[in-house]
């Protein structure tokens, strides 16, 4: 593996933590370009501004969200991440308010990085089906 290749893989996996775990407030500013355009389930993404107010929506939803990478595969300047989130459904999420139940929602995040290191595009998928299912539950 190139050691451009190693540092992309490595800056996923800080990205992911200090986003999601540690909820660093200065990681978007720091480590995403600010034309960076992404697609969450929820829609596109322009720019960190975008991203924080997304990012703001789902710590609402589910206030103690812990993530946990199962996987990692690096080529180059892309990155996918395949992870496991555990959390409580907290907030309103998906016009659905807040359950109080535990949730187990698996996905994957595409990165792109550019030659500074920066996250310069994205993409997340989600099991939504299963998420909606748990939701829903009696």
């Amino acid at each position: 593996m190139s050691e451009r290749t190693e540092r992309n893989r490595q800056l996923a996996r800080q990205w992911m933590d200090e986003n999601w775990n540690q909820r660093k407030s200065d990681t978007v500013t720091r480590m995403m370009h600010t034309g960076c355009v992404g697609r969450m389930e929820h829609g596109m993404v322009h720019g960190p501004k975008d991203f924080m107010e997304a990012r703001a929506g789902l710590w609402e939803a589910f206030p103690d969200m812990k993530m946990v990478i199962e996987q990692d595969v690096a080529e180059g300047d892309t990155v996918v991440l395949r992870w496991r989130v555990n959390a409580t459904h907290g907030g309103s999420f998906g016009g659905i308010a807040a359950t109080k139940r535990p949730v187990d929602i698996v996905g994957s995040t595409w990165f792109t990085f550019n030659a500074d290191g920066q996250v310069a595009g994205g993409f997340d998928t989600w099991n939504m089906g299963a998420l909606a299912t748990a939701l829903a539950a009696p």
